[in-house]
């Protein structure tokens, strides 16, 4: 698929090329490059140069058993490539969440967020983020918020806007406190998408900002 107009930022790439993003950022590049050829390429383009430096780097002597253990690993990914790759033509679902979404979107334990959102927590990361999914119904809207942490958000299925534009399958947003937005999902077809928070959001308006403590809790 090259259905992505909204890409991460190159030090984010050059970032998950070396292997130092946290888990949950790292799972929003994955999912937003399988949507996106310029970003694929990229990414090739930053591991071969990461590559050829770990070829000018002077071998370090392991231990047998360190040699065992990353064997072991070893056929435990090629064991999970082949699982995956038989089920691979038949899904939608993006490589890196097949984890946690087996077979459909639709099938998760859904929990109520509000009459226009659905939400279901899939893991947290060491760094305390909290990876979603969040389900907007047709025409649904989010009300207007800020956050207290970074926010990374893919496009799954469908697409919504904001102030800031229409962002549809594969799009890569990156928010932070600075942003305040009030997403809109197209009337068309629900939208769904994965959302990385490493804070909560906070609303902004004069009702919804009663739920704040209740979000912040919500996220510890």
């Amino acid at each position: 698929m090259d259905n992505a107009t909204k890409h991460p930022q190159d030090e984010l790439l050059t970032s998950y090329s070396a292997g130092s993003l946290p888990l949950s950022q790292a799972l929003c590049i994955s999912t937003h490059v399988e949507h996106c050829t310029d970003c694929g390429r990229k990414l090739r383009r930053l591991n071969r140069v990461g590559s050829e430096l770990m070829n000018q780097l002077r071998p370090a002597p392991a231990s047998e058993a360190v040699r065992e253990k990353l064997f072991a690993r070893l056929d435990e990914l090629r064991d999970e490539d082949i699982d995956a790759g038989g089920s691979a033509s038949a899904s939608t679902v993006p490589r890196c969440l097949r984890q946690f979404v087996k077979k459909s979107y639709h099938d998760l334990p859904w929990r109520r967020v509000s009459s226009d959102i659905h939400s279901v927590e899939l893991c947290r990361d060491s760094n305390g983020a909290k990876v979603e999914l969040l389900k907007i119904r047709p025409g649904g809207s989010a009300h207007t918020h800020t956050h207290l942490g970074d926010e990374y958000t893919v496009i799954l299925e469908g697409s919504f806007s904001d102030e800031d534009g229409v962002y549809r399958e594969g799009d890569f947003l990156l928010r932070d406190q600075h942003d305040k937005h009030t997403p809109v999902a197209t009337r068309d077809r629900e939208c769904i998408c994965l959302a990385v928070t490493e804070g909560p959001i906070q609303f902004t308006g004069l009702l919804t900002r009663l739920m704040n403590p209740l979000l912040r809790r919500g996220h510890a």
